[in-house]
This record gives structure tokens, sequence and C-alpha cells, in this order.
């Protein structure tokens, strides 16, 4: 699924969209169709390096997808069920907290939304 691209979404930010898996591309799909209360305004799959965020010894980690809602913003990753257990998965899970912290305060203070 890796070199296939995928397009016909209405709320990504790009017209063309690469997966690293086919959970990934259905999770895509869900945005795509979600109009709860607080519908998705928009989505995007960071490329390599555009959003990083320092988790442990200098490591950094990427997230699956950024998504915006009418409220609030996300920082989403795409796991099985039992991966969610894995150290690893839980030290990311904690920096990404962290980092949405950080965000969320400079929003609130220039307008923006939470994270």
């Amino acid at each position: 699924i890796r070199r296939m691209r995928f397009a016909g979404f209405a709320r990504c930010l790009f017209e063309e969209q690469k997966f690293d898996s086919d959970p990934e591309r259905r999770f895509a799909v869900l945005l795509e169709d979600e109009d709860g209360a607080d519908p998705v305004e928009r989505w995007v799959k960071p490329g390599p390096g555009v959003l990083r965020i320092d988790h442990a010894n200098g490591e950094t980690y990427e997230p699956d997808f950024v998504v915006e809602t009418r409220a609030r913003k996300y920082l989403c990753e795409v796991k099985a069920t039992d991966a969610l257990a894995d150290a690893d998965v839980q030290q990311k899970a904690r920096a990404a907290a962290l980092w949405c912290r950080h965000a969320t305060d400079h929003e609130l203070a220039h307008d923006g939304k939470p994270w």
C-alpha cells in the first residue's frame, strides 16, 4: 500500500495521499465521513520531517495524522489494539500529550483552537 496514491478526499489538505498501511487509509475514510457534533474540517498526513516531536534520548516521533475539527485540533496515531501497551508507544503518547499542552497554550494565547 505504501507505493499507492489515493485521491478523492474532500477534507484532506492534499489532492493525493499515501498511507503506510490499510488501517491508516481506512482511518482517512472515517475522517472524510465524520459529520458528528464536532465535524472534521480538514486533515493531513504530515510528510517525513514536517512535524517532529522529541520523545526520548534525542529520538523524534512523527504522528500519523493531524486533524482539525470545528472546535479542536488533534494528533492521531493508528495502532493495533495489541500495540497500545508497548512501552515505546506509551512514551510517544506522553510526548505527544506534552506537545499538545504547549501547542494549546500557544494557540489560546493567539485566539486559536486547543489541541
